[in-house]
């Protein structure tokens, strides 16, 4: 009997001694770099002195002209009239910027979380026209280095911005308190993930268009441009006195858009876990028409004649190790089927011209396209010794930004497709 009583007494011994402890835990996160709004928006220059490419970024071809974005630095501008002579012609200086689209002698661009635009009917010498300011109003400075963000620093406690852009980030190593149980559950603070990084708060002769390559967040279709940004898209007028913003939403189906491409009225979304179609046959109400599902990985995408091109590749914050190249069947919209997938090293960038396929992946592949099943087969040339990133194929001349420079190539000979220029990339020594 002693025993029968013994019990309850002990566990009511065991919920006395459940109490909450003080843990130090450290943990590294990045915190916001801050510039005053004056002094950010302010800070365009335009020069047409040659400035030195230091890393590759997003590419836009427009009337004989390469526009090439170092990411968050600003626009490099080249003469590619004659592509085995390019000329570095200027540089315009816009912080934060990533994506340029080309419109009626317009080049837009973002600048962070702003929409900037300039007069480019001499690309010698751009004209800043204007800015709509807010635009991306969720866009922030990439993250390279793996640990989270700070977003408290950024958005008060009500979900408001704090004043200032943010336009960098610094490593910080943090040391805390934190509130533990004896029974060893955490008592996380609000918007602090398991691993310690902060989760964000909810929140022709002559062209017309510019031709953007595969990497690009930004398309044109009528007379809007469309733009991803994380999970949401917005639509600009492009045809008004002053470019307007008329959507803004997040739609169904889209996770960390990556890239955008407009085929006919479509536009095909590459993201992490797949890519996602949606219809501007109204182009102020995209509508959704599938999604399909690949290993994660971060994935550009072309399509040409109803087939879509897909490449996957393992990096650090693209999810597994896979890389592949896909291709699916798009004639049905609603209904798209994989055909084919083939094994790759780490693609990148891709296009398609005048039934060829190229391929940024471990330098240049280029393959002749017909019979999705018989593409391996159908490869003609493989060029080794640069990590390419992105590419665009224009009437027979290849531009390709890689790590190493920009490559230039002409395929109007498919038995002999040769090497026009290269201009080097400086590489910045950390």
């Amino acid at each position: 009997m002693k025993k029968i009583f013994l019990l309850p007494i002990l566990a009511s011994l065991l919920v006395a001694c459940d109490y909450t402890y003080k843990e130090k835990v450290s943990y590294q996160i990045n915190e916001p770099v801050f510039m005053s709004e004056a002094t950010f928006r302010n800070s365009v220059k335009i020069t047409n002195k040659q400035q030195e490419i230091r890393s590759y970024g997003k590419i836009c071809f427009y009337n004989g002209y390469l526009f090439i974005s170092e990411s968050e630095v600003g626009i490099h501008i080249l003469d590619n009239r004659n592509p085995a002579q390019p000329h570095n012609i200027g540089f315009i200086e816009l912080l934060g910027n990533a994506d340029i689209a080309i419109k009626g002698n317009k080049l837009y661009a973002d600048s962070y979380i702003d929409l900037v635009w300039f007069n480019i009917s001499d690309p010698a010498n751009p004209r800043l026209e204007g800015r709509l300011e807010n635009a991306f109003p969720e866009a922030f400075p990439i993250v390279e280095n793996g640990y989270g963000c700070d977003y408290s620093m950024i958005y008060d406690e009500n979900g408001n911005k704090r004043s200032g852009i943010v336009v960098g980030w610094t490593l910080k190593k943090r040391v805390e308190d934190v509130d533990k149980q004896s029974g060893g559950w955490w008592q996380r603070r609000p918007g602090l993930a398991e691993d310690g990084a902060y989760l964000a708060v909810n929140k022709s002769n002559s062209m017309s268009s510019g031709v953007n390559g595969s990497m690009s967040r930004f398309t044109l279709y009528d007379k809007y441009l469309y733009a991803v940004i994380n999970n949401q898209m917005v639509i600009f007028d492009l045809e008004v006195d002053t470019p307007k913003r008329v959507f803004a939403d997040y739609l169904p189906y889209m996770s960390e858009v990556e890239t955008i491409f407009s085929y006919k009225d479509k536009m095909f979304l590459g993201m992490p876990s797949g890519m996602t179609i949606y219809s501007v046959e109204d182009p102020l109400k995209p509508a959704y028409c599938s999604l399909i599902v690949h290993a994660y990985g971060c994935d550009p995408v072309v399509v040409d004649n109803d087939l879509a091109y897909i490449t996957v590749r393992s990096d650090n914050f693209c999810g597994q190790t896979i890389n592949e190249l896909f291709v699916v069947d798009v004639s049905d919209v609603y209904h798209p089927k994989q055909i084919v997938s083939y094994a790759m090293t780490h693609p990148k960038g891709l296009g398609v011209d005048n039934g060829l396929l190229f391929v940024c992946d471990d330098g240049l592949k280029v393959f002749k396209i017909g019979e999705p099943q018989l593409l391996m087969a159908n490869q003609i040339l493989h060029k080794k010794g640069m990590d390419g990133y992105d590419l665009i194929p224009y009437e027979n001349v290849l531009m390709m930004i890689t790590d190493t420079g920009l490559y230039q190539y002409d395929y109007s000979d498919l038995n002999n497709i040769k090497e026009l220029s290269v201009i080097p990339i400086l590489k910045v020594k950390s």
